[in-house]
C-alpha cells in the first residue's frame, strides 16, 4: 500500500465547506455551482463527475430538502444546507435526506435557533471525525496486512491481496455506518407520524 500520508492526501478528506467560505451575501445558481467546484474539485473520482449542478439543485429544491429560495437567489442558509445535502448523499437516499434535514428547514424558516453555530458544531465533529479516520486508516491497513500474514501468499500477489482486503474491510465498516445513519433517520420519521 502506499504511504499512509499520501494515500490521505489523495482522499482530499479534509475539504468541507466552512462558514467562512460562504460569503455574507446572496448568490445566483451559477455562483453557487462555482463555489462548490472549486471547494470539491479535487474529491472528484474523475473530471466527468460533477460536484454540483443545476438540475440537482432544482431537484432538491423540488423534494423539499431547501427552504424556498427568492427572486432565484441562494442565501448564506441555503449554501450551508446545499454543503449538507452534498454530504449526505453519499451514505443517504434523498428521501432520508430530505427528512433529516426537514426540522432545520422549519427551524432556519421560524428563525428559532442559531443555525450558524449548528454548523460550527457540525464542522468541529467533522474535523474530529478526520482525526479519528487516520488513526483508524492506519489500523484497518494494518490489520489487513497482519491477517494476510496468516495466508501463505506469494510476494507478488501480496499487495493486490492486501487491497482488496482493506477494500472489502472498509466497504463493510462503511455499510455499518450508513445502517446506523439509517436506524436514526427511521427514528425521525416515526416520530413525524405520531
Amino acid at each position: 500500500m502506499e504511504k499512509l500520508n499520501e494515500f490521505l492526501e489523495i482522499l482530499n478528506i479534509e475539504k468541507e465547506i466552512s462558514l467562512d467560505d460562504i460569503p455574507d451575501l446572496d448568490l445566483y445558481m451559477d455562483q453557487v455551482i462555482q463555489l462548490f467546484e472549486k471547494k470539491f474539485n479535487n474529491a472528484k473520482r474523475n473530471d466527468d463527475e460533477k460536484v454540483l449542478t443545476k438540475t440537482m439543485i432544482n431537484n432538491y429544491a423540488k423534494a423539499n430538502l431547501l427552504f424556498p429560495i427568492k427572486n432565484k437567489k441562494y442565501t448564506k442558509e441555503h449554501l450551508i444546507l446545499l454543503s449538507l445535502i452534498y454530504q449526505l448523499k453519499g451514505s443517504l437516499s434523498i428521501n432520508d435526506i430530505k427528512f433529516t434535514l426537514q426540522g432545520l428547514n422549519k427551524r432556519i424558516t421560524a428563525e428559532d435557533f442559531d443555525f450558524y453555530s449548528f454548523y460550527s458544531a457540525y464542522e468541529k465533529l467533522v474535523f474530529r471525525n478526520v482525526e479519528n479516520f487516520k488513526t483508524d486508516i492506519e489500523e484497518h491497513i494494518l490489520a489487513a496486512n497482519n491477517e494476510l500474514t496468516k495466508i501463505e501468499v506469494n510476494k507478488q500477489d501480496r499487495n493486490d491481496l492486501e487491497r482488496v482486503l482493506l477494500i472489502s474491510s472498509l466497504a463493510s465498516l462503511s455499510n455499518l455506518y450508513k445502517r446506523a445513519a439509517e436506524k436514526l433517520v427511521d427514528k425521525i420519521i416515526e416520530q413525524e407520524k405520531e
